[in-house]
């Protein structure tokens, strides 16, 4: 949240000298989140498991069995962040909006009124943390519910703990991928009008489905 907030000023700033360098701003600022979830996600679910090991040994079963509750943290905690975040940006967004427009007749997010504070704050919160938390908790939920399915699977890879993270290696080639993948968007494709932003973004994604499955091939 912090980040978007001081994003939201560089890009308005940004968008002074064209569009392009707007939208490097905001992109990149975009990608500290997507990569700050990820590589957290990934790290703890990693150090948890090694800590787990520990105690079950090669019971991969029961070992990926506990290791589900992180999924279900996950879970829980996006579910207080999505609903508590709406919870919050509705109220401001309407309170805002009765004032302004109803009883002062000025119009929506008008700087005259005080409460579109409360309404831009309620967005960050919803919109960011509230977003943030509930993909964390479907990027937990996804490797845990992987790694339960490899360990009670009946191909012989779990004797062995390598295989057994085959899910998690997956996720660190994807890291890789589209850190790589952010440069062709701000560095290769150079944007001059709006219209050009949606095709530098399509682009960008048939080239990391490009390069994730050459990735996960290798």
């Amino acid at each position: 949240m912090k980040i978007a907030t001081y994003a939201n000023a560089r890009t308005t700033l940004e968008a002074r000298k064209g569009v392009g360098k707007a939208f490097i701003t905001a992109f990149r600022s975009g990608a500290v989140m997507g990569f700050l979830l990820a590589a957290n996600g990934l790290l703890v679910l990693f150090i948890t498991i090694n800590l787990f090991k520990i105690y079950y040994g090669d019971d991969w079963g029961g070992l990926f069995e506990a290791i589900t509750g992180y999924g279900l943290g996950g879970s829980s905690m996006a579910l207080f962040g999505r609903v508590g975040g709406g919870i919050y940006t509705k109220a401001a967004d309407v309170g805002a909006d009765l004032v302004g427009k109803v009883e002062r007749n000025i119009p929506e997010d008008d700087p005259r009124n005080p409460a579109v504070i409360a309404d831009n704050v309620g967005d960050n919160v919803g919109d960011i943390a509230g977003m943030g938390s509930d993909l964390f908790g479907s990027y937990a939920e996804a490797s845990c519910a992987a790694l339960v399915v490899a360990s009670i699977s009946s191909f012989g890879v779990n004797h062995e703990f390598t295989p057994m993270l085959f899910p998690l290696i997956i996720s660190s080639v994807g890291l890789l991928v589209c850190l790589l993948t952010t440069l062709f968007a701000t560095d290769f494709f150079e944007i001059k009008l709006v219209k050009e932003i949606e095709p530098a973004l399509k682009k960008q994604l048939v080239i990391s489905t490009a390069l994730m499955t050459i990735g996960i091939a290798v």
